[in-house]
């Protein structure tokens, strides 16, 4: 083993690792990669850099663009419901319809694309036919994969392996070389699937209403029975004339207010301004227990106690004014995300903006340079900051210019209050009563600046910064007068122009890893969230902080003209059909977009222009004549999987150039050599198929073609063999949800578990395994020239 094969292996068991790991985004693992490469000289900056201009890479994004431009139009949307229209009622014929539209389209769109496309149509059928969704989308992303097998333009993968050819001076596969044996693999799994997923599948209950209804019956679904009841604002309610927002129900109690029943009309409550009036009826959503505590127990109580500003200050605790400088590498983030409190130990007290009003709402104002923040905290936490480059310190005036003292309050806590015993973390002053406790004086001592860590003691009396009105509304919230009749029906509020609807997250949303709160979901999307649907079961309490995941599913209510838009935006796939008709223009323009994809077809098998210039200039023409916009075709392209497969292609030109392909070919040829070609075969399928479970299949399919290529040559045998066993086993991503985006896509939806994905991928992945082990060598024998 040389050097070069030493240094090779070692970055390529890094990357394996990480990979596995899964810590680091795989496209930044695939740039690490690339970079660690060319600072050890194992490939030059030509080399490192070529990928973005491989014919594999340009074909990958331009067949996004074509999938998209089908998507946009309703081509593909309109064949798929068409046919699925004959499935009829039966389940079995229904999945096999489904899988059988899933598996065409796939083999000339992307994957994950028509698994995206279909998804909604699918969800639809299930509610109209009263069956389980379980039952049909683990089949609809299983087709769409095994649909890519049958061209070259199906999946990445077999355009890696056709170009491998070709960088080995080979003639690659054609278009349609995969067909034969793909649409064996094809048809034996589909025929699998509709056996064994009847009987494996799980029947998870997506309680639908009887044939013919539009709508799921989301209360069941989400369990939101249990959470619904009805509240009354009493004639003198103290919250009348106050807005939603300020109510405090939602960052108090954890309430959500769905609807607004007033004057026997209903009103959906989606914007945080709308004006409570006395006698309003609150369709409240939420644990009505924590009203009935509030009014039984108090929380805290005003003092008359005499409050001055030096009351803040002591010989550890200082009040100054922090200017944030221009060259802050802090500004144009929130002091929420920041978490300003527990990083600098210091409490904002108000903030002076270089323009505009001061801001009620600190937690959401994001800084900006020569803003002044006025703050109390620790002595020696201020000798912090005076270090740092981002603030300029300067004395307390601020504290005066900004009339704080209006704004200070001392709070009695009861011995019998309910947060006796928290933390002033637990107790959520700040998120639910807008509170900043600056002191307390426990027994006649003060206790300046206390941590969040601090325990709340009976008897405590709390400094606090907030406003005197903020008490008048917990006021009102006590006041409010709980129904004994049941909620109204989820039907009527879904009146006047408002109703549910349930959206999944889609492969590529940018919310990802992000909570509602950060989103300022509400506000921006004009849709209010009831509940998460995620690893089977709903999630309805402090939805606010819900950091959203991949594959899961939001049940949304809001303003029936916000669906159309939201089905537009890329980081939702709508889940039941909020309009049925398709934008007019783009219909129009169907016909011209299945023209120019049936002329892309045609052009390569023709051999006319190589795939990716096809591809290319039926993307161009997609754009040009209108099938869809520039900024759909930028937003349609998985830059991760162009970034993925072009930065690890370099890793193969290194693995062949340092003869570590040959040497690792060697290691193969030595353990199953001896038992013939057909194990040889079987042992490349074997470590692709397994790995592809928890390695990117662009990545593997880099890895393996070289190995195969060198494998083949030490044996005598044909490399196309062994080639075309890469490229089957490398597209067997059946037994993990995590395996590739389109089972991930169809996690949420379908209530999956991760042992669901292993009970039905294990014997499909064993019968790939065969029929590749039967078929490859008739249609690619191992001694052909």
């Amino acid at each position: 083993m040389t050097t070069d094969i030493a240094m090779t292996l070692s970055i390529l068991a890094v990357v394996v690792f990480l990979f596995v790991h899964g810590r680091l985004r795989m496209d930044l693992v695939a740039l690490l990669t690339l970079a660690a490469l060319t600072l050890t000289g194992l490939v030059g900056y030509r080399d490192a850099l070529s990928g973005f201009s491989n014919p594999a890479v340009v074909t990958v994004w331009a067949v996004f663009i074509l999938s998209a431009g089908l998507s946009k139009t309703g081509v593909a949307g309109l064949l798929g419901r068409q046919i699925l229209k004959m499935a009829g009622r039966n389940p079995l014929r229904l999945m096999l319809v489904i899988m059988l539209t899933s598996a065409f389209l796939s083999a000339f769109m992307n994957n994950v694309g028509v698994a995206a496309l279909l998804l909604p149509v699918v969800m639809d059928i299930a509610r109209q036919t009263d069956t389980p969704p379980s039952k049909l989308l683990m089949p609809l992303a299983y087709s769409s994969l095994l649909g890519g097998l049958t061209t070259m333009i199906g999946t990445p993968p077999n355009i890696l392996v056709s170009d491998a050819l070709r960088g080995f001076e080979l003639t690659p596969f054609g278009l349609f070389d995969y067909t034969p044996l793909g649409s064996i693999i094809l048809v034996c799994g589909i025929i699998l699937l509709a056996v064994l997923g009847q009987r494996i599948l799980p029947s998870r209950d997506m309680s639908r209403e009887a044939a013919g209804a539009q709508q799921q019956d989301f209360r069941k679904l989400y369990d939101l029975e249990e959470r619904l009841f009805m509240a009354r604002l009493p004639e003198d309610s103290p919250l009348a004339g106050k807005s939603l927002a300020e109510s405090r129900l939602g960052s108090s109690l954890g309430l959500h207010v769905i609807a607004i029943i007033r004057n026997r009309e209903t009103l959906p409550a989606i914007d945080p301004g709308v004006v409570l009036q006395a006698g309003d009826q609150l369709l409240t959503q939420g644990n009505a227990n924590r009203i009935r505590r509030l009014q039984k127990k108090a929380h805290f109580e005003l003092t008359e106690t005499a409050l001055d500003l030096e009351t803040l200050a002591s010989s550890a605790v200082e009040l100054v004014d922090l200017s944030v400088l221009p060259s802050s590498k802090l500004a144009g983030q929130t002091l929420r995300q920041l978490d300003f409190r527990n990083r600098f130990g210091m409490t904002v007290l108000a903030v002076s903006p270089k323009d505009g009003a001061a801001p009620t709402d600190l937690g959401n104002y994001t800084l900006k340079p020569g803003d002044t923040l006025a703050v109390q905290g620790p002595k020696a936490r201020v000798d912090e900051i005076r270090a740092s480059k981002d603030f300029m310190v300067s004395g307390g005036e601020g504290a005066h210019f900004y009339r704080l003292k209006e704004h200070l309050l001392a709070a009695r806590i009861p011995v019998d209050s309910i947060l006796v015993g928290k933390t002033l973390a637990e107790s959520r002053f700040r998120d639910a009563y807008g509170f900043t406790v600056l002191e307390i004086l426990r027994e006649g001592q003060p206790l300046a600046a206390p941590g969040p860590g601090e325990r709340i003691q009976g008897g405590d009396t709390l400094l606090i910064q907030g406003n005197p009105e903020t008490f008048a509304t917990l006021q009102g919230l006590k006041t409010l007068k709980l129904e004994t009749r049941a909620p109204e029906d989820l039907a009527d509020i879904e009146a006047q122009g408002a109703g549910l609807i349930e959206v999944a997250l889609s492969p590529r949303s940018k919310l990802i890893g992000k909570s509602l709160r950060d989103l300022h979901f509400r506000q921006k999307f004009g849709v209010s969230v009831l509940a998460v649907w995620r690893e089977g079961r709903s999630i309805r309490q402090s939805l606010r902080d819900i950091v959203l995941r991949h594959g899961d599913a939001l049940l949304l209510y809001g303003p029936r003209r916000q669906f159309n838009w939201l089905a537009d935006e890329g980081d939702f796939l709508t889940l039941t059909q909020a309009d049925e008709t398709a934008d007019a223009a783009d219909v129009k323009k169907a016909p011209l977009a299945g023209l120019i994809m049936g002329g892309v077809v045609l052009t390569a098998l023709m051999g006319w222009l190589h795939i990716s210039i096809a591809a290319v200039i039926g993307a161009t023409f997609m754009v040009l004549f209108k099938c869809l916009s520039m900024e759909d075709a930028y937003k349609n392209i998985d830059w991760k999987s162009v970034f993925l497969i072009a930065c690890m292609l370099p890793l193969g030109v290194a693995m062949e150039r340092t003869g570590t392909a040959a040497w690792l070919a060697e290691g193969v040829v030595s353990v199953a050599s001896g038992y013939g070609p057909y194990a040889v075969a079987a042992g490349l399928y074997l470590l692709t198929s397994l790995a592809t479970q928890i390695i990117p299949t662009a990545a593997l399919v880099v890895l393996m073609c070289p190995i195969a290529y060198n494998t083949a040559n030490s044996l005598g045998i044909s490399p196309y063999t062994l080639m075309m066993t890469v490229a089957m086993s490398a597209s067997s991503s059946f037994m993990s949800p995590v395996s590739h985006p389109a089972n991930v896509l169809v996690m949420g939806p379908g209530g999956y578990r991760f042992t669901d994905y292993t009970k039905l991928g294990f014997p499909l992945t064993l019968l790939i395994f065969i029929l590749v082990m039967i078929f490859t060598p008739i249609f690619w024998p191992f001694d052909a020239v």
